[in-house]
């Protein structure tokens, strides 16, 4: 059975506030903003926005994102990355998109492959993100 995505509603916003510290899997069907620290997954059918006071410590797959914040590990967007003024990120990028503000510290690796990932099927996008990691290092 084929599902196809659903619109993410642009009202919709879930919120982990500063103060607020999470460790494991986030996963979300709409938008979401970080002003606290998640050590783990983020996965969003929408935007995750790391506030200024946003930490994440693991992975972020997403439509698009907006970083004020740390960011700490690979960051898999379908669309549009955009770094902010403030915003440090020290890890490996996939996105179609890139837009990096003055100011921003960026420390990695960019891939900008246009339309590596097809749909938002996390689960696929990370198998399939093993896998061809998997056979680069068997090169």
């Amino acid at each position: 059975m084929n599902k196809t995505a659903e619109p993410v509603s642009p009202g919709k916003i879930n919120s982990i506030m500063e103060g607020t510290s999470i460790v494991g899997e986030v996963n979300s069907d709409s938008n979401i903003r970080i002003d606290g620290k998640v050590k783990g997954t983020v996965t969003a059918r929408g935007r995750v926005i790391v506030g200024q006071t946003g930490t994440i410590e693991g992975e972020v797959i997403c439509q698009s994102s907006d970083i004020e914040g740390t960011v700490v590990g690979k960051v898999n967007c379908q669309d549009l990355l955009s770094l902010k003024a403030t915003a440090k990120l020290q890890g490996d990028i996939n996105t179609k998109k890139l837009a990096i503000e003055p100011g921003a510290v960026f420390t990695g690796n960019c891939s900008m492959a246009g339309g590596v990932v097809k749909e938002m099927d996390p689960v696929r996008l990370r198998t399939e993100t093993t896998t061809s990691e998997s056979k680069q290092a068997a090169r």
